[in-house]
């Protein structure tokens, strides 16, 4: 008989192991996420193309990837939220999926701007249950301390399917047209819609968290969470408010300028379709990929000291970014543009993993995917809504997007002041929670 988590010594799940099913479970959902932001990155990758046919402007580009799509993303998001803690995510998860690739679908059928831009808020409906409750059931697949990694691990989805959008898109639209790729993307997701119940298992809620197992190391039951309670759990916690807040600054600068990257590279420096499809998808995912996996060490790595490792490591980042991003718009050139892009790529997503691992470490087993989802709603609400729109629109006003694109810059400085007042609060928790032990 192999021994229990007690005859083993030390206390109940002190060293719990990550197993197969587990593995299976982060796999599939990561390319779950992948499709996701795959489907997403289809419309910054063929915005010229779109355009052209279309006719549509830049203030209306950034509305289709901004505003439309971020209100239906972000809001919806709350109720599945609700409904994927009190039912089973696995399958919340799957519907999501199917939902969004027939909408993607959709859009490559679409022949006016009013039905493209029912076509896109419909995939942001769909988008909206993907995220939250994947995030909840890695993190009880995967015990505390492995957490910032697995977590690392699934953030991995969007630089690949950013990465993946640049390369197959373009090549896509070039080879049959920009309808073309939308259609194709999207019989792929509802494919793997289906399947997915049947890969991925639903995990007992709060079953690898130490505060909730029992001394004869069976986890107990997990009471559905109220909803309007979690909420306001949520909105009265500081420390949460704050990851949130400095996330959707960050946003602000990350869905602004990834939304118009592709476009600025083609229309201000002259890079071609086919030259955008090989190089820039090399940058996102070495670059995005390099980041998001990055943070997902360090996270692991210093927060077992302090958790003021949640706050700094982006607030770092992101001074580090700051010049590069500068150095970007100045280029003359996208040979040159393009190194110097790595830099922000890079550094420009350490936000992510730290913000979710730390909601994911302050809220019960059973609000964790409400909470997550509050947490999209706050920085996406404020990145996604606001970045893309305002690029958009400030590139229609002064007749440049490189204009538009420097008047992002100040935004990083408010983001990395928001982590700095979230470090110090971390640290002064910690500071009341040693006094009073």
């Amino acid at each position: 008989m192999s021994a229990t988590p007690i005859e083993s010594g030390g206390p109940p799940a002190a060293r719990p192991s990550v197993g197969r099913k587990a593995w299976v479970a982060l796999g599939v959902l990561w390319f779950i996420y992948v499709l996701n932001f795959l489907d997403r990155q289809l419309l910054s990758i063929l915005a010229k193309p779109i355009q052209d046919s279309l006719n549509i402007t830049d203030g209306q580009l950034g509305l289709l990837g901004g505003l439309y799509f971020a209100f239906f993303y972000c809001f919806i998001a709350i109720p599945v939220g609700w409904l994927a803690d009190r039912t089973n995510r696995v399958w919340v998860v799957s519907i999501a999926c199917g939902i969004w690739s027939a909408a993607t679908i959709a859009c490559g059928l679409a022949k006016t701007f009013p039905q493209l831009a029912v076509a896109r808020m419909t995939v942001g409906f769909g988008e909206a249950g993907g995220v939250p409750p994947s995030y909840a059931i890695i993190t009880d697949y995967f015990p505390p301390r492995r957490r910032g990694l697995a977590l690392g691990l699934y953030n991995l989805g969007p630089p690949l399917g950013m990465a993946l959008g640049v390369l197959f898109g373009a090549r896509i639209a070039a080879e049959f047209g920009w309808r073309e790729a939308f259609i194709a993307i999207g019989v792929l997701g509802v494919a793997v819609a289906i399947v997915t119940p049947m890969l991925v298992r639903e995990p007992k809620r709060g079953g690898l968290d130490a505060a909730s197992t029992t001394t004869a190391g069976v986890a107990p039951t997990v009471a559905k969470a109220p909803f309007w309670a979690t909420v306001g759990d949520f909105f009265r916690n500081p420390t949460l408010l704050l990851a949130a807040l400095g996330s959707g600054v960050t946003q602000i600068i990350t869905y602004g300028f990834g939304n118009f990257t592709p476009l600025y590279l083609q229309r201000e420096l002259g890079m071609t379709p086919q030259e955008l499809s090989i190089w820039f998808a090399l940058i996102v995912l070495f670059g995005m990929g390099g980041g998001i996996l990055a943070s997902g060490f360090l996270i692991d790595r210093f927060t077992r000291w302090s958790k003021t490792a949640y706050a700094l490591l982006p607030a770092i980042s992101l001074t580090v970014a700051l010049p590069f991003y500068l150095l970007f718009l100045w280029a003359p050139n996208w040979p040159l543009a393009l190194v110097i892009l790595l830099g922000p790529t890079l550094m420009n997503y350490f936000y992510l993993s730290s913000s979710v691992a730390l909601v994911q470490e302050e809220v019960a087993p059973n609000k964790r995917v409400l909470s997550g989802a509050l947490l999209l709603l706050v920085m996406n609400f404020i990145g996604m809504a606001v970045g893309p729109t305002y690029v958009g629109f400030a590139s229609d006003h002064f007749g440049s997007l490189r204009t538009a694109l420097y008047t992002l810059a100040p935004v990083y400085l408010v983001a990395i002041a928001i982590f700095l007042v979230l470090a110090r609060r971390l640290g002064r928790d910690k500071s009341r929670a040693q006094g009073a032990a």
